[in-house]
């Protein structure tokens, strides 16, 4: 099982994009102000709109609702008082819808660009405060069953050059095993590796960090814990591993 990361510039690229895209919006609007667009068009602009706000913002963001509210204005509310739009209110009506349209795109815009002010707090942070986990860390997760030989287990681990695996009971990681666990078990106890199983000698529970963490605090949790690899989390999901072998990387860099 694989699962990727994205990274902070993934993120701080993907605000840019929402950013620029109801930006254009903006633009479009201020030229509805002037030519006065048919209910068709406005349509149009409000799906378009709609669809990028929720991209943005997520879809159950308020400003949606409130969106849904400025495409309807003072002159709707005023028909479902009295059955009866007011002589001439119509085109002003309309400038006034766009009008409140224009401010909801501001405060998302506002909303998205503070956004993009705290991710770069947090980068400018993370510089001052040392290397975090989520630089060094290997951002795909491989697993095996727990039902699974130590056989395959070892297998696997070869396949793919890697020196540990996190255990899975469906769709759940309960724990891992290691090169230092099949070593132990097989060579050194004399187990049989074609009919013993993951679960019989896997290391749980799983030692977790989360991304935000340094690679000092890695070293620290390793030391305390006794293991040479760490499951990667992210507000409580598991996204990468760890390991020593990570660690010197950084060290080998900084030397």
């Amino acid at each position: 099982m694989e699962a990727q990361l994205g990274t902070k510039k993934d993120r701080a690229q993907s605000l840019d994009q929402d950013i620029n895209r109801l930006r254009q919006q903006l633009d479009i609007l201020k030229k509805h102000l002037m030519n006065e667009p048919s209910a068709e068009i406005l349509h149009e602009f409000d799906a378009r709109t709609e669809d990028l706000l929720a991209d943005a913002l997520g879809s159950s963001s308020p400003l949606l609702d409130t969106y849904d509210y400025a495409q309807m204005g003072e002159a709707a509310g005023l028909m479902n008082l009295t059955d009866e739009a007011p002589e001439g209110t119509s085109s002003q009506s309309q400038r006034e819808t766009i009008r409140q349209r224009h401010r909801v795109l501001e405060s998302a815009i506002a909303d998205l660009e503070a956004r993009r002010a705290s991710l770069a707090k947090e980068t400018r942070n993370r510089k001052t405060t040392g290397p975090r986990v989520i630089d060094f860390m290997a951002g795909t997760v491989r697993a095996i069953s727990l039902d699974a030989t130590l056989r395959e287990a070892g297998q696997s681990l070869k396949k793919w050059k890697i020196g540990s695996l996190l255990v899975q009971s469906g769709d759940e990681y309960i724990g891992s095993i290691s090169e230092t666990e099949l070593t132990s078990e097989v060579v050194a106890s004399g187990t049989d590796a074609l009919t013993t199983t993951v679960k019989t000698c896997m290391r749980e529970p799983l030692v977790t960090i989360e991304t935000s963490e340094t690679i000092l605090e890695a070293v620290r949790l390793m030391k305390e814990q006794g293991t040479r690899h760490l499951a990667v989390t992210e507000s409580g999901r598991i996204v990468g591993v760890v390991s020593v072998s990570d660690v010197l990387r950084y060290y080998s860099g900084v030397v």
